[in-house]
């Protein structure tokens, strides 16, 4: 297996530092292979044990009374298991005539603009029903967060799917979006859901703050719904550890028929990780875990926040323009766990939530200060480089038709330019994007072998303009006229020096004789001080001199190799 994981790379990466409480949720799994081969009878006993006790222990620390729980590796597989209890209670033939007992009233499932991309239809796709049956509701346009489900058009659309003769089935409401982490008004939706007989589901990262001492009268709510889904193992840093999910229902056979429950003993084993993990950590680990994760985000990044919320452990800002930092932050403060998520109305934003990746990444204050620091840096980078882009954009076309500059507007940085040489008339398309692209490769080497804190790149995965030379983001001190300078003098040395070969050409052509080949090589600046091309340096020069130091017979040079040298210029042609 260590074969298998490393068999592409040269170099080993670092182990994985799971830590303690990670040794003991992979423990976990090799017990329950362990427990599994026990005789039957000490088999039903030690499960119904460890999921009774599991499940006891979750309600407790999550304020969910009376519960009972559900362990599932997909984070999802709850929710759609939830959906068949709820199909089964209110179709009472269902569990006689399956889908044709549908026909009669068609389900209606509810979610939010906010939800996860994908889950609707992956409950319609587990369930077997029509996307017709799923309903997406708006969030709030005028009052409150834009990332919270709009209540009163949900009361209107639960009522004009009654009118059709529709039967609303369930709600999915949010304790922390997955993109902006905001937390939806489960009250209101609790006592509406009541009103119209839905069943209402919570997830979200919010739900983990349940644990704390102190608690938002809005995530409390949460409590009063008739499921709702935990991520343990995001939260704790536990690896291969179950999601959970909560429910309220009194019949266990419904339960049974949905897949919430099992008669199989080995399936109860799936808590076992989780089930040592607990026990592990402690009441007091579990909420200090928590706590920490809320309190990085309590006690610093003092930017602008986007549709901030208060007492949500998500924090979102963006740039001003039409940038993106979150990638650099990434690579540059790795241990933060500062990702990039892409909002309908805000675009492109970077997100720190500590409750999804400080367990595991061991994020503490001084990554988080970091991580603030180099905000700040490339915030005031970002700014010059915005500032430069217009005058970097006039000094380009200053120099045409040499340089040309590419518009391109996912590009962070100061802006592209690529290099137009001089071809010969009548050059068929293929050949010239074949000499565009060689010379911008080679500009692009001379420009990267520079002492300069200017990064020059072909750009990034996503561009498609093809033989580009992409400057990254500068700051206010760099002088974008000898920038742009500095691009076009050396693609016309470059320029240069690839046309004398062709020159060399038609003259060896022109000094063939039938008993030899003798070819014209130029000197180099190193071995020459002074040559008749140091007053001027174009190609029509090179070729007249050259044609003036052509001897009527082969001279006594010719015999090492068949060559002889000429001088040349400052600049080496070859």
């Amino acid at each position: 297996v260590h074969n298998l994981i490393h068999e592409e790379e040269e170099e080993e990466d670092e182990k994985p530092n799971v830590g303690e409480q990670g040794h003991m949720a992979l423990l976990g799994h090799s017990l329950a292979a362990y427990i599994s081969v026990l005789n039957r009878d000490r088999l039903r006993k030690l499960t119904t044990r460890i999921q009774s006790d599991t499940t006891l222990w979750l309600c407790r620390i999550f304020r969910y009374e009376n519960g009972s729980a559900c362990f599932h590796e997909d984070d999802r597989d709850g929710l759609v298991k939830v959906c068949r209890l709820v199909i089964n209670a209110r179709y009472e033939e269902y569990a006689t005539e399956g889908y044709t007992a549908l026909s009669s009233q068609q389900p209606v499932i509810y979610q939010s603009t906010s939800c996860r991309p994908g889950l609707g239809q992956h409950l319609c796709s587990q369930l077997g029903l029509p996307l017709s049956s799923l309903c997406t509701v708006p969030c709030n346009t005028i009052f409150g967060s834009q990332h919270q489900m709009d209540v009163a058009l949900l009361d209107k659309l639960i009522k004009e799917d009654i009118e059709a003769g529709k039967l609303p089935l369930l709600l999915i409401a949010n304790a922390g979006t997955p993109g902006a982490g905001h937390t939806d008004k489960l009250g209101r939706l609790k006592d509406l859901c009541d009103q119209h007989h839905l069943w209402l589901h919570v997830e979200g990262v919010n739900l983990a703050t349940l644990a704390l001492g102190q608690v938002t009268s809005a995530i409390t709510a949460a409590t009063r719904s008739d499921s709702m889904t935990l991520t343990p193992g995001q939260w704790l840093g536990l690896p291969a550890v179950t999601a959970v999910t909560l429910y309220r229902h009194e019949d266990p056979a419904l339960s049974l028929a949905a897949g919430l429950t099992s008669s199989q003993p080995v399936e109860k084993l799936r808590a076992l990780p989780l089930w040592l993990s607990l026990q592990y950590l402690g009441h007091n680990g579990i909420v200090q875990k928590i706590r920490h994760a809320t309190d990085l985000v309590s006690t610093t990044l003092p930017l602008t926040h986007v549709e901030d919320e208060e007492n949500s452990p998500v924090v979102l800002f963006k740039f001003v323009q039409e940038m993106s930092l979150g990638e650099q932050l990434a690579q540059l403060v790795s241990t933060s766990g500062v990702d990039v998520v892409e909002l309908e109305d805000e675009g492109t934003c970077v997100r720190f939530s500590p409750l999804l990746t400080a367990a595991a990444l061991g994020t503490q204050l001084k990554d988080v200060e970091d991580l603030e620091e180099k905000i700040m840096e490339l915030v005031h980078t970002m700014s010059s480089t915005i500032s430069l882009r217009q005058d970097f954009r006039e000094e380009t076309h200053r120099h045409s038709p040499s340089l040309t500059y590419v518009e391109n507007l996912s590009w962070p940085g100061l802006g592209a330019v690529r290099y137009e040489p001089q071809l010969a008339e009548g050059m068929d398309e293929s050949r010239r994007k074949q000499e565009v692209e060689k010379i911008n490769n080679n500009l692009l080497k001379k420009l990267q072998e520079f002492d300069t804190d200017v990064v020059f790149s072909t750009g990034s995965e996503f561009v498609t303009e093809d033989s580009c030379i992409f400057v990254g983001m500068v700051t206010e001190d760099v002088d974008v006229s000898e920038l742009a300078d500095t691009i076009a003098s050396l693609g016309r040395e470059i320029e240069e020096s690839g046309k004398v070969p062709l020159n060399s050409y038609n003259i060896q052509k022109k000094v063939l004789t039938p008993s030899r080949f003798v070819i014209y090589q130029t000197w180099s600046t190193h071995s020459c001080t002074q040559s008749p091309l140091h007053k001027s340096e174009t190609n029509e020069d090179v070729s007249q001199l050259l044609f003036s130091h052509i001897p009527p017979s082969p001279c006594p040079l010719t015999a090492i190799n068949s060559q002889c040298k000429v001088p040349c210029g400052p600049h080496a042609y070859t």
